[in-house]
Parts: structure tokens; C-alpha cells; sequence
């Protein structure tokens, strides 16, 4: 996502195909004419099939925790050391992936994902697009959740123990192998589409630099706090979940499963629709402490009572989906275009190395205290991120307050904003002395919303009818 400073045009450069010039041979065909509905609608499914594997994959040991437990003889920290493992490398991976994208470009499985989404579905499809792969997503992980005891259970008639264990996993990675064909061929279409309808990218000019991680306003390093004390209390839990429930609503392994997979389904729906909630109402720092103190219910509910926690873990599932919501774009709001992909790889970064951390301590509790004390831990960790929530309200008010605006009131801002600029560039003009005035004078400042829009028009996102590229209008979506 690399920034560009000196033309607020759209970098992607629409199809030179002209409006009077069809296609012929088999680009007439609707299947194969990149321009058709059917074959964009195709290129969609294998969008969205891009990382079903992935996250089927990654909690296949929190669907059969108590499996790897007896079948290896694990302790359940031991078991924790699954998940650990898959955080640590991303510590690092996710901070110079970021990099990468803001200074050269990145092809990691999301970075893909969203650049094969804005090529193919500029506009004002893109939205209904993001959201579809963010569903897909978390149905990956609900199917995981819902098939693999009985996978196991069909391979245990067979074999035993470890060898088990080890033929399941075999099994469920499959569907890593069906993500890589979809790679593949979507890849082969993209290449197809490029040279029959003479896609061409822009290039940008502006570099992000690893020092200005020095510069990053208090209020990202604040998100970023919120962002690690609130999901290690639903990816650990979750990760822990199965065994939660058989022991203490003696549950039955695929009972456990199935409540244990209701955060996920949830998401899987409400994600898409609360993130256009936010987009209209704007409040975002409203939503995050009010996602928080709901989940603190819901875990609370879980710790004290023996209410169905059917009930508490549907509950939380719409407040995990308000808070990815409403949190990951307040990133964009205090950071500029060129610096986003380092933004949010730091703060990527940053859950990761909590998440790992904070497994292996899960673990530990769960080991000498049980699971009441283990709820007690992620009680802790919601306050923390309640606390820090509240800050970062206290802060934005005590400033521009962008973070707690309406989309309205966001328009309003940017446009004294741009008056102010232009009386700036009126004042130079009058005195006479452009010599001493360079074409980077006139082009300065530019606002966090001027910088977002440019970003926002180039990856086709909808704009408001108010805004053009000259008038240089406020436009504002969710980026998650």
C-alpha cells in the first residue's frame, strides 16, 4: 500500500478496452469474459476459498483438545504449545510483512486476498466482498469446530492414539491443498483479466522508512494495548473451550464443540452487517468500551453462573464482531495511508507476541487452578482493555475527538480542514516570494482524511456523492 502525494486520482487505471470493442473467441463466453458477472462471480468464490484452509487448520487442536491430551499425554500446558507456536513466528512475520506491503508490496494470503478483491470488485461491491471473505473465514473455523470429532471418530475405529491424532491432521490439511488449487487458479484468471482487459497498476511515490514507528501518535500504541488484552480473552478461551464445557456443564464432546464454535458462526454473519453499522454511525470509540463491557458480562456469566452458555457465548459473539468492527479501523483514522501496512502489522505483531505469551500462562492456570480461575485471568485482561479504552476516549477528546465523530461530523471537520489549507496557499500565493514556494509546499499539508481518501479511491472503495478527487472530500470505510 504504498502512498502517493502528488496525484489524487485513482491509481488503479480502469481497463483501456474501449465502451464500442467486444470480446471474440472464448473472452466472449460468460464464463470466460472477465468482464461478466459469472466469471467475477467465480473469481469470487475462489476469493473467499483462499483461506477457508488456513483457519480450518488453526483451531483443529482446540476441536480435539481433549483428544491430543489423552491420545499424547499432554498437560494442558503442554497443549497450549500448538497455538504458542503458530504466534511466535508471527511476531515477527506480521511487522515485516507490514513493512513490505507499505515500501514494495506484499503477497501474504490476506494482502492477496484484498488486492485480488479491490481488482476485481471496485466500487460499491467492494464492501459486500470484504465482508463475504471475512465470513468465509470464520466459517472455516466453524466447520473445524463441527466435523473433526466425528473425522476422529471414524479414524479411530482403525488406528489409535497417536497415530490417530496424526491421520486426522493428515485428513483436515486437504483442505489447505484445496486453498492452494483455488491460489492457483484464481491466480491464472487474474493473469488472464490483466491481458485482455490491459489492466494496469500506477506506481506511487512516497516511502515509509522503519523510523517513523517513532512518530506513531499514543492514541495506535493504545489500540494496539486494547487490541491484545481483548482477543487473548476469545482465542485462548476459545482454544481452551472444548474441555470448559464438558466439565462444567458436562457437556458431550460434540455438544462442547458446537457451543464452543457459536462465536465464530456469529461472526460469520454479524460481521459483515456491523461493520456497515459502523460505517453510517461512525462512534467508533463508543463500540469498542461497549464491546468490551459486554464480553466482560458474557465472561462473567460463563465463571459464576451455570446459565446455558449458549446464551453467553452468542452474546459475545456479536461484541467480538462490534469490536473488529469498530476497532481496526480506528488505526486509519490516526495513521496516514503510506504508513498503514507497518501500522497494522505492528499492531498484528503486537497481538501475536500477547497471544503466545498469554497461551502458555493459560495453560499453566488451567494445570494448577482449574477453569474458574482461568475465566478469572481473561476477567482480568477485559478490565485491562475497558481501562485502556476509556484512555483512549479521554485522549481523542482531549484532541480532535475524529475517533468519536459521526461520518457527518468527520465531513465537517475535513472541510475546515481544506479551508484552512487553501487560505495557507492563498496567503503564499499573495506574498509574492514563490520563488521560495516549491511544488511539495503547495501540495502540504495534507490531512489524515485527505491522505485516506486518496487510499480509499484507489482501491475503488465507494465514496460519498459529495466528494471529488479535486475538492479533495472526506470518505471513510471500515478496514478490517
Amino acid at each position: 500500500m504504498d502512498g502517493h502525494i502528488h496525484n489524487d486520482t485513482e491509481n488503479l487505471i480502469p481497463p483501456n478496452d474501449e465502451e464500442g470493442e467486444e470480446l471474440t473467441g472464448c473472452a466472449a463466453r460468460a464464463c470466460c469474459n472477465p468482464n461478466h458477472a459469472l466469471h467475477r462471480f467465480m473469481a469470487l468464490l475462489f476469493m473467499c476459498l483462499l483461506g477457508f484452509g488456513s483457519y480450518f487448520c488453526y483451531d483443529n487442536p482446540g476441536a480435539l483438545q481433549d483428544n491430543f491430551i489423552s491420545d499424547m499425554g499432554l498437560t494442558t500446558s503442554e497443549f497450549v504449545y500448538l497455538y504458542s507456536w503458530y504466534s511466535w513466528p508471527n511476531v515477527i512475520l506480521c511487522f515485516v510483512g507490514g513493512f513490505l506491503i507499505d515500501r514494495i508490496g506484499g503477497e501474504s494470503l490476506a494482502v492477496a486476498q484484498n488486492n485480488y478483491a479491490v481488482l476485481w470488485f471496485k466500487g460499491k461491491e467492494l464492501n459486500m466482498v470484504f465482508g463475504l471473505q471475512l465470513s468465509f473465514a470464520r466459517v472455516g473455523s466453524t466447520v473445524n469446530f463441527n466435523v473433526m470429532g466425528y473425522l476422529y471418530n471414524w479414524v479411530n475405529q482403525d488406528y489409535k492414539g497417536y497415530m490417530c491424532i496424526g491421520i486426522v491432521l493428515l485428513i483436515a490439511s486437504a483442505t489447505c491443498f484445496m486453498s492452494l488449487i483455488c491460489a492457483l487458479l484464481l491466480a491464472y484468471m487474474d493473469k488472464r483479466a490483466e491481458r485482455i482487459l490491459k489492466r494496469k497498476v500506477a506506481q506511487d511515490g512516497e516511502v515509509v522508512r522503519l523510523s517513523d514507528v517513532k512518530d506513531f501518535p499514543p492514541i495506535f500504541w493504545l489500540i494496539s494495548v486494547v487490541c491484545v488484552a481483548y482477543y487473548v480473552a476469545v482465542f485462548p478461551f476459545i482454544a481452551l473451550g472444548k474441555v470448559f464445557f464438558e466439565r462444567k456443564f458436562e457437556f458431550s464432546p460434540d455438544n462442547a464443540n458446537t457451543v464452543n464454535s457459536i462465536v465464530y458462526i456469529i461472526s460469520a454473519v454479524a460481521s459483515p452487517l456491523l461493520g456497515l453499522l459502523v460505517d453510517k454511525v461512525g462512534k467508533n470509540v463508543f463500540w469498542v468500551c461497549l464491546s468490551v463491557l459486554v464480553s466482560i458480562g458474557c465472561h462473567a456469566l460463563l465463571a459464576f453462573t451455570f446459565i446455558n452458555p449458549y446464551v453467553a457465548m452468542c452474546i459475545l459473539g456479536v461484541a467480538y464482531s462490534m469490536l473488529a468492527s469498530a476497532l481496526w479501523p480506528m488505526v486509519a483514522l490516526v495513521i496516514p495511508e503510506y504508513q498503514l501496512g507497518t501500522a497494522y502489522g505492528i499492531a498484528q505483531s503486537v497481538q501475536n507476541l500477547g497471544l503466545a505469551v498469554i497461551t502458555l500462562a493459560a495453560g499453566k492456570i488451567v494445570d494448577s487452578g482449574g477453569y474458574l480461575m482461568l475465566e478469572v485471568f481473561f476477567l482480568g485482561w477485559l478490565c485491562v482493555a475497558m481501562v485502556t479504552s476509556v484512555v483512549i476516549w479521554i485522549l481523542d477528546t482531549s484532541g480532535s475527538g475524529v475517533l468519536n465523530m459521526t461520518p457527518r461530523q468527520r465531513e465537517v471537520l475535513e472541510r475546515n480542514h481544506l479551508a484552512a489549507e487553501a487560505l495557507e496557499r492563498d496567503k503564499l500565493l499573495a506574498s509574492g516570494s514563490m520563488a521560495d514556494v516549491t511544488p511539495q509546499d503547495l501540495l502540504q499539508p495534507h490531512s489524515d482524511f485527505h491522505i485516506r481518501n486518496r487510499y480509499l479511491s484507489r482501491i475503488g472503495a465507494p465514496l460519498p456523492s459529495n466528494y471529488s478527487v479535486n475538492a479533495k472530500g472526506l470518505a471513510y470505510r471500515a478496514l478490517r
